[in-house]
C-alpha cells in the first residue's frame, strides 16, 4: 500500500479535523465565500488546500461534497477539469445523457451549463481553501505557505483560462473581477516572487519518500512555462523566450522521461498505471494527484478516466487477456475518441478492430493505446459507446499484472504536471521564435519523446506536427481545448474541422466567443451582470 505522504492525510481524518463545516453553502453563493466558516488546525487546512483536487470533500468518493447542488463524483477537480478541455474538441465525445454534456461535446455551452457551473464553483471553493489557510496560518511554516500559494495559482490559472475575467482576492473579503491581463501579471508576480522561492528544491520522489504528491520548484517552472506558452491568447502580447526558459529549467532539473519498461507494459503506459507512484514513472511526475483504492478515493479523478472510458467488452491487460481494467464492474462506457485522435497515429484512419495492447505496435508508437475491438472508428452516432475507438490509457493494473488493492476504486495517481510538457513547450516556444519549424533543440527534444514511445524519430517538426505532438502525448489528460485555441484551431473561422465541431456529423466552424466559457448564470452578480461578450 502506498504511503500518504506526510502532510496529507486519509480522508477520515479531515473530517475529524473539519466537521461538516467547510464546504460552500450553494452554488448560488458569492464564489469566494468570506462568511466561509472553518473550525481547522494549521496542517488540517494544508492538507485540505491539496486534497479538493483529489477528492470531492472530506469523506472520500462516498462522503459530503464541497460543492452543493453537484453530486460529488461529478464535482470531482479533475473531472470537471477534463469535461471543460476534452469534451469540446478533437480528442472525446461522450454518450451519457447528463445535463450538459452533449452541449459541451457540439459546442453549444452557455451560462446555464451545469457542469460548467460545478467547475467554476470547484475552482473558486478551492481559492477560498487556500486563502484561508494564508490567512490564519502563513507564518507557521514558510514553504508550506509557498505550496499555498502555489495551489492558489494553479486555481486561478485555470479559473482565467476557461471563464476570462475572475473574481479576485487574497484575503477572505468580497472579491473585485480581475482581467485577463490583471491575472497573468499577478501569476507572474506571484510565483516568480512569493512562490518559487521558497519551495524545496526540484527533487524527483516515488510514493515512498517523504513530499511525493506536494510540490517543488519544478511546479513552479512548469507552471509559468505553461502560462507564459499561452500569453498571447491571455494578454495579446507573445511571451515565448520566457516559455522557453522556464521549460528549459524543467528539462534539465532532476525530473526524469520514464523510459523503463515492466511486464511487457510500455515506458509510456506506466505513466497511467495502478503502481504508477512505485515504479520509475513517478520520476516524471512533477505534480501527482494521490489516488489510493482504500485511503484516497473518488469518483472524479483517476476512477473517472479509467471507468469512464471502457465497456466490459474491453481487455487491456495482455498478461490476462480476460481481464477489463484493474477493476470491478467499472466500466461506465462514457468517454471514447473522435476519429481525428486516430487519425494523428493513422493518417489514412485504417486503425485496425485490435486490441489496446496490440494497437500501439500496430501505430508504431507506443502511445496509441486505443481498443478497436467490434467498434466504429467513426462517431455515427454520440449516444453509442462503440462508435468511437476507446481510450484504455488509464487502467488500475500494476505492472506485475495484478489489479490494484481494492477492486472498486483506482491506486492510479493523476500526473497534473509530466516533465514532458516541457520538451514540448521548449520545441513550441523555439519554434515560434524561429519562425514556423522546430529548432535543432526543438527537434531533439520532441525525439526525446518520440523515441520513449519508440515512434519514427524525425529531423523536423513544422508548427502544426507540433501541435498534433501534443495531441499524441498529452490527449485525454485535460489540456487539449487550450491548446487547440492557442493553435488558432478551436473557435472562429479556422481550418481545422473535427466530427461532431458545432454540432454537425461533419463538423463546421463555430464562433470564435466560445475560446472563453460563459460566466455560469449563479455567478453574474459578483460581475454585476455583466456576461462574457457573445453569450
Amino acid at each position: 500500500m502506498k504511503r500518504i505522504f506526510k502532510h496529507i492525510i486519509p480522508a477520515a481524518g479531515l473530517v475529524l479535523l473539519f466537521g461538516t463545516t467547510s464546504c460552500t453553502k450553494d452554488l448560488d453563493v458569492t464564489p469566494l465565500d468570506p462568511n466561509m466558516d472553518t473550525n481547522i488546525n494549521y496542517e488540517g487546512l494544508f492538507n485540505k488546500c491539496y486534497a479538493t483536487i483529489a477528492m470531492a470533500g472530506n469523506g472520500g468518493a462516498n462522503g459530503d461534497c464541497d460543492i452543493d447542488g453537484i453530486d460529488g463524483g461529478t464535482s470531482g477537480y479533475v473531472r470537471q477539469m477534463w469535461n471543460a478541455n476534452e469534451l469540446p474538441t478533437d480528442e472525446a465525445i461522450n454518450g451519457w445523457g447528463d445535463d450538459g454534456i452533449e452541449q459541451s461535446c457540439f459546442n453549444t455551452y452557455d451560462e446555464s451549463h451545469p457542469m460548467l457551473n460545478g467547475y467554476f464553483s470547484r475552482l473558486t471553493t478551492s481559492i477560498t481553501y487556500c486563502n484561508q489557510y494564508l490567512n490564519e496560518a502563513s507564518g507557521y511554516n514558510a514553504q508550506m505557505t509557498a505550496e499555498v500559494r502555489f495551489l492558489r495559482c494553479l486555481h486561478y490559472y485555470l479559473l482565467m483560462d476557461a471563464f476570462g475575467r475572475v473574481p479576485f482576492t487574497e484575503t477572505l473579503s468580497d472579491p473585485v473581477i480581475y482581467s485577463r491581463q490583471e491575472i497573468f501579471d499577478w501569476l507572474v508576480k506571484e510565483l516568480t516572487e512569493n512562490v518559487e522561492p521558497n519551495l524545496s528544491e526540484a527533487k524527483p520522489k516515488k510514493s515512498g519518500d517523504t513530499g511525493y504528491g506536494r510540490v517543488d520548484k519544478a511546479a513552479a517552472w512548469i507552471l509559468l512555462s505553461r502560462i507564459y506558452l499561452n500569453a498571447e491568447v491571455y494578454t495579446g502580447t507573445a511571451k515565448w523566450s520566457e516559455a522557453a526558459e522556464y521549460a528549459k529549467k524543467v528539462m534539465d532539473s532532476a525530473y526524469k522521461i520514464n523510459t523503463t519498461s515492466i511486464g511487457g507494459w510500455s515506458a509510456y503506459q506506466m505513466l497511467f498505471m495502478g503502481d504508477n507512484g512505485e515504479t520509475d514513472a513517478a520520476y516524471e511526475a512533477i505534480f501527482p494527484i494521490l489516488q489510493d483504492g482504500l485511503r484516497t478515493t473518488s469518483w472524479g479523478t483517476s476512477q473517472f478516466l479509467c471507468a469512464g472510458s471502457f465497456d466490459s467488452d474491453m481487455h487491456a491487460n495482455p498478461n490476462d487477456k480476460d481481464a477489463t481494467n484493474g477493476l470491478s464492474g467499472q466500466v461506465w462506457g462514457g468517454n471514447r475518441t473522435r476519429p481525428q485522435l486516430i487519425q494523428k497515429f493513422f493518417p489514412n484512419l485504417d486503425a485496425p478492430q485490435a486490441a489496446s495492447y496490440e494497437m500501439p505496435t500496430i501505430a508504431g508508437d507506443d502511445r496509441a493505446i486505443f481498443d478497436g475491438v467490434g467498434r466504429e472508428i467513426n462517431n455515427l452516432d454520440r449516444a453509442t459507446f462503440k462508435n468511437g475507438y476507446a481510450v484504455a490509457k488509464f487502467i488500475n493494473f500494476k505492472t506485475d499484472g495484478s489489479s490494484g488493492h481494492d477492486a472498486t476504486f483506482m491506486d492510479a495517481d493523476f500526473f497534473f504536471f509530466r516533465k514532458a510538457e516541457a520538451y514540448l513547450t521548449y520545441a513550441e516556444a523555439t519554434a515560434r521564435q524561429a519562425g514556423s519549424s522546430a529548432t535543432a533543440e526543438g527537434v531533439k527534444a520532441i525525439n526525446v519523446l518520440r523515441a520513449r514511445a519508440h515512434a519514427t524519430e524525425r529531423s523536423g517538426y513544422s508548427l502544426q506536427d507540433i501541435c498534433d505532438e501534443w495531441s499524441r502525448e498529452f490527449y485525454f489528460e485535460g489540456r487539449r481545448r487550450t491548446d487547440l485555441i492557442r493553435f488558432g484551431k478551436f473557435g472562429g473561422n479556422t481550418d481545422y474541422i473535427w466530427q461532431w465541431k458545432g454540432g454537425t456529423y461533419a463538423g463546421r466552424n463555430f464562433d470564435a466567443y466560445r475560446n472563453i466559457y460563459a460566466i455560469p448564470a449563479s455567478q453574474l452578480p459578483t460581475y454585476n451582470n455583466e456576461q462574457n461578450p457573445g453569450y
